[in-house]
């Protein structure tokens, strides 16, 4: 079957980093489908136009990963006729509040005890960690609704970038994306345009100095070794990234069938 052409990817002025995961490989040769599972930041401060755009796809789910902490810093998705909003918080609502606030109000002092010498890093990598290891029944519950009743549907968390990406990153590798594919797609929230704006309280030039930026960085950075963790947490944990799926989130090879007939292109 000829693959379809890719939609035009929008310009969304109030949704950040919000994509169509269609047209990426299978390891037995076929394609996700276009117009099945798409990500995005939050869809709180969507304008009127974003609305009738995201209205258009014609989605029956919307998943929103994020925890009552973040609803409340950015506000509750705007509400889409017709669409069943599934909140699924993928961290504990008190689940860094105090590391947060220092990341928006800190000094470049507090920054420095907090995000340096790697510590932002491996503060990100032990987050992409715990998700895999402590969130199964959440990731077991997205990947069930898909396979019965839950398409099109969009995953998003507030930056569409770590908690949205790996649920996306697991779907993928449940219908069997090549785990290139699935990173290069989960690298994409780099790009300008896509990226999460962060937010400092001190508007000043040094508030946002090179040095503040540069220490935030692996915070708000889509980075290759945090989605690795994720995949070597998998192979560490059940052994193999199968297992993890059948062991771990308790996928039977009906479901995953079920799941390829919805979201994978025929041969």
């Amino acid at each position: 079957m000829p693959q379809p052409v890719p939609p035009t990817e929008p310009e969304l002025a109030g949704v950040r980093n919000f994509r169509d995961v269609g047209g990426l490989p299978t390891a037995d040769g076929r394609r996700v489908r276009y117009g099945r599972l798409f990500r995005s930041g939050h869809l709180a401060h969507a304008t009127a136009e974003d609305t009738a755009f995201l209205t258009s796809l014609d989605l029956h789910t919307v998943f929103d990963f994020r925890n009552a902490a973040d609803q409340k810093l950015d506000g509750l998705d705007v509400e889409l006729t017709g669409v069943r909003n599934v909140n699924i918080p993928l961290t504990d609502p008190a689940d860094g509040t105090e590391f947060w606030k220092m990341v928006r109000d800190g000094d470049l002092n507090q920054l420095r005890s907090i995000l340096a010498d790697g510590k932002g890093v491996a503060r990100m990598s032990a987050s992409y960690r715990s998700i895999i290891l402590d969130r199964t029944a959440e990731h077991r519950r997205v990947l069930h609704a898909l396979a019965e009743e839950s398409l099109p549907a969009l995953m998003h968390c507030a930056a569409g970038k770590d908690r949205a990406g790996l649920s996306i990153a697991v779907s993928l590798l449940a219908v069997g994306v090549e785990r290139e594919a699935i990173e290069t797609d989960y690298l994409k929230s780099n790009d300008p345009h896509r990226r999460y704006q962060v937010r400092r309280s001190d508007p000043t030039p040094g508030g946002t100095s090179p040095e503040v930026m540069e220490l935030l960085a692996p915070l708000f950075d889509a980075r290759a070794e945090y989605l690795a963790t994720a995949f070597t947490t998998m192979e560490e944990t059940w052994g193999t990234v199968d297992r993890y799926l059948t062991d771990g989130l308790g996928l039977t090879d009906e479901t995953r069938e079920r799941l390829r007939s919805r979201l994978v292109d025929d041969i």
